[in-house]
This record gives C-alpha cells, sequence and structure tokens, in this order.
C-alpha cells in the first residue's frame, strides 16, 4: 500500500526491497501513524541500502510534521543514493550536470528526488538559503527539471520577503 495515497501497490520508489523489508513496509502502511515510525526505522536497520526505506521514512514523518526525523532519513538515503550512483558523498562537491546515465539510473533519480525533498523539508523549518543551495544544485544536476523542483522553488519564492 502507498503510505500517502492509501492506494494498493507492491512497487516502491527507490527500488527492490528484500523480502524481510517489503513485510515490514506493508506492515507499516497498515500500522496507525504512531506505530508506523518503528517499523520504518526497524526496516532501515535491516537493510540500509534499500532507497524505498528512506522515501517511506522521509515521507512519514514529514507528514507528521516531525522534521528533524524527516530531514535525518533523508540525509541518509541521499548518502547511500549517492554510494549507488557513483556520486561524491558530499552534495556540494556533486560537478553538474549529472550524465544521462547516472540522472536515469535508480540511485541517480533517487539521488535527484531526496535532494527536492530536503530542500523542501528546509523550506518548511525556516531555513531558505539551505534550501535555496540544494535547489541550485538540484537544478544544476538537471537542467531539463524532470525531477520537479519547479514547484519547490516557487514555494521557496513565495515565502521569501519581497525586497
Amino acid at each position: 500500500m502507498n503510505l500517502t495515497t492509501g492506494e494498493s501497490s507492491d512497487e516502491f520508489f527507490g527500488g527492490a526491497v528484500p523480502p524481510a523489508v517489503r513485510d515490514l513496509l506493508h506492515q507499516a502502511a497498515r500500522a496507525a501513524p504512531a506505530g508506523r515510525s518503528a517499523l520504518l526505522w526497524s526496516a532501515q536497520a535491516i537493510a540500509p541500502p534499500c532507497l524505498a526505506v528512506y522515501y517511506a521514512l522521509y515521507k512519514h514523518h514529514a507528514g507528521r510534521r516531525e522534521f528533524e526525523l524527516a530531514e535525518r532519513a533523508a540525509w541518509r538515503g541521499l548518502q547511500e543514493a549517492a554510494a549507488q550512483a557513483g556520486l561524491d558523498d558530499d552534495w556540494r562537491r556533486v560537478q553538474p550536470p549529472l550524465t544521462a546515465d547516472v540522472r536515469a539510473s535508480r540511485a541517480g533519480r533517487f539521488w535527484l528526488f531526496t535532494l527536492k525533498a530536503l530542500a523542501f523539508i528546509h523550506l518548511r523549518t525556516d531555513r531558505p538559503a539551505q534550501a535555496q543551495a540544494l535547489l541550485e544544485t538540484l537544478q544544476a544536476c538537471d537542467p531539463q527539471a524532470g525531477n520537479g523542483s519547479e514547484v519547490t522553488a516557487a514555494l521557496l519564492a513565495a515565502a521569501r520577503p519581497p525586497r
């Protein structure tokens, strides 16, 4: 089940999911929000390379306005995606634009999407300068903007007071 839409689904953003983790993700989808966190963090502990778990974690925590936990999960997911995509582990040192192969890979797409998620989290926690830096890197790495960053950029522009 999709944690955000409630629709029945057995596919996970971020790629393949080991059976034990799949079971935990399905349990989390059925769990009350208060119990979901422990199931998701357990899944992350079982399979740290599984990108889908990081997505579920940061979506869950952001949805509950637990932005510190959402950010922690997103940073961990970003680092794991960078390792899998062959990118520098420091997002600020990644040389844009990314090659088409990296942008098309699951880990590369996840890395780009998670940069956007981090920008959104930083925006929601009143850190617009950091959100801007993340968006600039995202836009430089994926100039075709196939990642939806324009929505977060518009929110950032709207949040800034007029000069």
